[in-house]
């Protein structure tokens, strides 16, 4: 009988995100506060009898070989622990592709979390997470999940108590964003940064008001000059009562915060006809199990 797992890859938002430096290495030193959303890829993984990966995916939008982060996982997996097992991974694809939400860094992720268990491979998250960060640099944050500050290049997670339940409004607009060209003209001189030690102080005290406050994305400036219908949806989202807005990631998603259910039907319903996908979530804030 040939083994099966199914397993969850929620989304993430950043509640913080500040750039420091660019570092000797070629990446940028980062300070991120992160946490997961209610919208979730979901992957079934099938052992194989020949020893060779195969990916489906439901979009059409995402690469089915070496390319796809979840592949490049097994890969990895198979090549550090010798493993002669094949696999077939089906992903559900539930999260927008090249949104700032981490679709892909999340089904790496739960590649990662669900071959580890699936092969008995023994490796806790934190050397899951390890492993992941050689894939991609969200990869780290999406093996813990719930909310975290990510440092360094993204990979030195340290945990953080959940925010208080909210909606989350998701907006996407039918444009891609290039995050290595948004890195490419990020002026750090000119950068004005988030209050990150604000941002955990408010996540602590269960502060929802400061939360909102503090929201602050140092890319958002350089997406929303280059693409002028990120602005529009986040000047939209304002108009429509969110607490609080900001562009996620290097966009081009742009999230909206409410705890009024009637508030966030009205937002979500203003936005369906301004904008290609949209979603109405619940922050989850917790890690995974």
């Amino acid at each position: 009988m040939r083994q099966k797992l199914s397993v969850k890859a929620p989304a993430k938002i950043n509640l913080a995100l500040d750039v420091l430096h660019k570092r000797p290495d070629g990446y940028h030193e980062v300070e991120m506060i992160m946490t997961n959303v209610d919208l979730a890829d979901r992957l079934e993984l099938t052992e194989l009898r020949r020893d060779e990966i195969i990916l489906e995916s439901t979009s059409g939008f995402v690469p089915d070989d070496q390319r796809n982060l979840a592949y490049q996982a097994a890969a990895l997996l198979k090549k550090k622990y010798r493993i002669k097992q094949g696999i077939s991974i089906k992903i559900d694809k539930q999260i927008p592709v090249a949104a700032g939400l981490a679709g892909g860094s999340s089904d790496a992720a739960a590649a990662l979390r669900g071959l580890n268990e699936l092969w008995q491979i023994g490796l806790s998250y934190d050397e899951l997470a390890e492993l992941g960060s050689e894939i991609g640099s969200d990869v780290a944050f999406c093996v813990h999940g719930g909310t975290a500050l990510a440092k360094g290049r993204g990979e030195v997670i340290q945990p953080l108590d959940a925010p208080p339940p909210c909606w989350v409004i998701l907006a996407k607009p039918s444009i891609g964003v290039s995050t290595a060209d948004v890195y490419r003209r990020l002026r750090t001189m000119e950068m004005k940064h988030p209050d990150v030690k604000g941002m955990m102080r408010a996540i602590e005290e269960k502060n929802y008001e400061g939360i909102c406050h503090n929201l602050g994305n140092v890319l958002e400036d350089v997406t929303l000059k280059l693409h002028p219908e990120v602005r529009q949806i986040k000047e939209k989202m304002e108009s429509l009562g969110a607490d609080g807005v900001l562009m996620s990631g290097s966009g081009p998603t742009v999230f909206g915060l409410t705890r009024h259910e009637s508030r966030m039907q009205r937002i979500y319903n203003g936005l369906r006809g301004f904008c290609g996908q949209v979603y109405a979530v619940r922050l989850l804030g917790e890690k995974n199990p």
